[in-house]
């Protein structure tokens, strides 16, 4: 981010993508923290099947993942590298559905 302040509703519907180029998925919502205003999570949807096959449960259609994991934000969002963190999650930062 070039340090303007953006709306919180222009994240919805950017694609993110892992720091190696694979698509992740499309941001349908964004999670806050109203007392610090920041923002937490990006709930996501329209997920690349490849990386979440099987790994939804029945009626799932989306995953929340932290924000931390956010490198960049730009036409696209850059997320840390999710593939390597679905083989290997650690206890807190288990991707949530």
């Amino acid at each position: 981010m070039d340090g303007t302040p953006q709306e919180i509703t222009s994240l919805v519907g950017r694609e993110v993508y892992s720091n190696n180029g694979v698509f992740v998925g499309e941001i349908e919502d964004v999670r806050l923290n109203i007392d610090n205003r920041t923002v937490t999570g990006l709930a996501l949807n329209e997920l690349n099947p490849e990386l979440f096959n099987g790994r939804l449960e029945s009626g799932e259609r989306g995953v929340l993942i932290p924000y931390r994991w956010v490198r960049a934000v730009g036409d696209v969002v850059l997320v840390n590298d999710v593939i390597e963190r679905l083989k290997k999650p650690d206890q807190d930062e288990e991707v949530a559905a």
